[in-house]
């Protein structure tokens, strides 16, 4: 049911005006870590058509992948199976000047792999149990844990499902899994309210971000993140482009006749 309360779903105009302040802030963010080495990681769980993958674009948009690098595994392969459960994500941990953005993570054995049956009901209690003693010693080991929770609510995200039957550059986003999870809500908040309650730990709290409103959320997970990974500006040198010699002149247009361009349709 959406929240009487709520404010009004932010305009275009006023979204990419904050988003800009936000993503010159990420730069500033980048150099900093870059230049202290830092190692963090950044979660992002919710349900199907919660916006995870928007606001990871907003995130992301400005910087450079080799500094905010997306990680979205796919299904494990037959020998992964056969691994420690964490093995595959551990190997995605960054090293120094890194910022790892999870796009869902290891705490698909709480959800997905848990409500669906793809685990059993051992492996899951035994999850719950292991995660936060993993977690510790990620964070004491250096690295910076952000876990975040985007919360669509029921209506949202019908709406959002029936857009994406009906758009077809949005139809590739519904998977089976996905439809299967539409009519199992309450079982995944189930499942959600148990993960909160076995990993919300003072070394790895979880964030929570209201996402009826996309635009609203991406502008505040990206504050979060800037407010939670301490970082200073770092003076950078004014950049000016030399001349270009004129030693060994050459025409390069003349050179590329007879070379097969792409057709100009527009």
């Amino acid at each position: 049911m959406a929240n009487a309360d709520a404010p009004p779903k932010m305009k275009r105009k006023e979204y990419e005006k904050e988003l800009h302040k936000l993503q010159v802030e990420l730069c500033h963010l980048q150099e900093w870590v870059k230049t202290q080495k830092l190692k963090v990681i950044i979660l992002f769980e919710g349900r199907d058509a919660a916006g995870k993958g928007g606001t990871i674009k907003a995130l992301t948009e400005k910087v450079s992948p080799r500094v905010f690098r997306v990680c979205a595994l796919p299904t494990p392969s037959d020998r992964q199976k056969s691994q420690l459960f964490l093995q595959r994500y551990v190997e995605q941990f960054p090293a120094g000047g890194e910022i790892v953005i999870f796009d869902r993570s290891w705490y698909n054995r709480a959800g997905v792999e848990y409500v669906m049956g793809f685990c059993s009901p051992e492996q899951h209690k035994r999850f719950l149990e292991l995660c936060p003693q993993v977690e510790k010693f990620a964070v004491d080991g250096g690295i910076i844990l952000i876990k975040l929770w985007l919360e669509v609510g029921m209506e949202e995200q019908e709406l959002r499902f029936q857009a994406r039957i009906e758009d077809p550059l949005r139809q590739w986003k519904l998977s089976p899994m996905d439809t299967e999870s539409f009519g199992r809500w309450y079982d995944y908040s189930r499942a959600r309210d148990m993960m909160f309650k076995a990993t919300d730990t003072k070394h790895a709290p979880w964030r929570l971000i209201r996402s009826n409103d996309k635009r609203r959320a991406r502008l505040n997970v990206i504050s979060h993140i800037l407010t939670t990974i301490p970082y200073k500006k770092i003076k950078r040198d004014k950049v000016e482009l030399p001349k270009r010699s004129q030693k060994g002149r050459y025409n390069d247009q003349s050179s590329l006749r007879g070379m097969k361009f792409v057709e100009e349709c527009y």
